[in-house]
């Protein structure tokens, strides 16, 4: 029961982040603004769920299950630098534009 609410608790987390990540991409007005809600949001939504996952399967196999990290891991890895290529071709083509 114990298991059920921290896993149901970390699930709503990562809605409610995955949430605020969508206003964000509503509400602002750059896309230089709109870039970074969903970024942050979802990665960190991704881990509250992976974490999920890895309490959820751990209680039920008795055992530690570990494997959804490199998940994780890889997404701290891949977003930033997606997120960094994704703001150097939008500012180049601002650039172009300008010119």
């Amino acid at each position: 029961m114990i298991v059920q609410a921290v896993v149901a608790l970390l699930l709503l987390f990562s809605g409610g982040l995955v949430l605020a990540a969508a206003l964000g991409l509503w509400r602002l007005d750059d896309f230089f603004l709109r870039m970074h809600a969903p970024a942050l949001a979802n990665t960190l939504a991704s881990w509250a769920v992976a974490l999920a996952s890895i309490v959820y399967f751990t209680a039920t196999d008795g055992r530690p299950v570990l494997h959804q990290w490199v998940i994780v891991i890889l997404l701290a890895i891949t977003v930033p630098v997606t997120t960094g290529i994704v703001a150097r071709a939008a500012l180049f083509h601002l650039r172009r534009d300008r010119e």
